[in-house]
């Protein structure tokens, strides 16, 4: 029977095995304690109460850049077969899902390791099937098709982000249609996530440290855990629990905001012993999308005004020529 397992210590032997490099790397794993994310509960949202949980969901995405909500709109039944679609496509043979053209998507859709990883701290035990909105129509029938299943989350993971997006910009003063104008439907995407076991002796992360570079990430975790936040200086382990969604606050949000809004650094432990299955939806904007900060709320502007797309290729420089995202301190003012 074919391996299922992406070839991690043989295709990358020095990182893993060179105890010179192992011993330059700090402990990746340490973590603090277990933290229980602020809570919306989207169906008291009514006339009555509607100022109120605006504002608590308004002061976790500023002091925590994360929060759960639960009665979402997206049944957990729905959520349950999710995963198990996710198990059906990365349960496949790996030489099949390295294929150039495997679901019928571009051939970097399916993505594994770091292949510019140094070190440990920079490899990525995990492996992810990336879909652009406007390619999920495309999908093959490997799995049996979950071309549904797929588009149905996208949908309503879109409406639940746009939904957000728009209570968060009311302290803004920002102009309800704002998102509507800028966040089209095929400017998202989805990341599915599977992190195979890993042996705790590397020492090795399923995500690295990182802030995501999008307004707003709609993210599905299974029961297993295994995301951490960082939160004043310290790394918080989020308590899993797979009733709810994970909603955490991006890049462009922060500047959007003006500072107000946190996008915060996160990263995924994979778990020694079993997998971990994830599916997170990525709310961007257009290329020609300008943010340019709400001056309203803290004066001066700290962000200058910039495109998405200008951001992306400012990251996609700074990996090449440094091997990490530096994000929004390129556009401070």
């Amino acid at each position: 029977m074919d391996d299922i397992e992406p070839p991690f210590e043989k295709t990358y032997p020095t990182l893993f095995h060179n105890s010179t490099a192992k011993a330059n790397d700090e402990r990746l794993v340490a973590v603090d304690e277990e933290c229980q994310l602020p809570l919306i509960d989207l169906a008291r949202l009514n006339f009555w109460s509607f100022d109120k949980w605006i504002e608590e969901m308004a002061e976790a995405a500023s002091q925590w850049g994360f929060f759960q909500v639960m009665n979402h709109g997206i049944p957990q039944k729905f959520l349950e077969s999710m995963r198990k679609e996710q198990m059906k496509i990365f349960h496949q043979p790996f030489r099949k899902k390295s294929e150039q053209n495997f679901m019928n998507l571009s051939a970097d859709s399916y993505r594994w390791g770091n292949p510019k990883a140094t070190s440990l701290k920079q490899f990525l035990w995990s492996e992810a099937l990336h879909i652009r909105v406007t390619d999920i129509s495309r999908l093959g029938d490997e799995s049996n098709n979950p071309r549904s299943t797929i588009g149905l989350f996208s949908t309503k993971a879109a409406n639940l982000a746009e939904r957000l997006a728009e209570y968060l910009a009311r302290n803004l003063k920002i102009k309800s249609s704002y998102f509507r104008e800028n966040c089209l439907p095929g400017s998202s995407y989805l990341r599915m996530n599977r992190y195979p076991p890993c042996p705790p002796s590397f020492e090795v992360l399923g995500l690295i440290p990182h802030t995501d570079s999008d307004f707003l990430t709609i993210l599905y975790q299974d029961h297993v855990g295994g995301l951490q936040l960082k939160k004043d200086g310290r790394w918080l382990s989020v308590k899993p629990n797979p009733d709810v969604l994970i909603v955490n606050v991006g890049d462009l949000f922060q500047a959007l905001s003006n500072g107000v809004y946190k996008s915060v650094e996160h990263r995924v432990v994979s778990h020694p012993k079993v997998e971990r299955y994830s599916a997170a939806y990525f709310y961007c904007p257009s290329y020609e999308a300008v943010i340019e900060s709400t001056e309203n709320i803290i004066e001066p502007a700290i962000y200058r005004k910039f495109s998405f797309r200008e951001y992306k290729q400012q990251i996609q420089e700074d990996v090449r020529a440094t091997g990490n995202k530096v994000g929004l301190s390129r556009f401070l003012l």
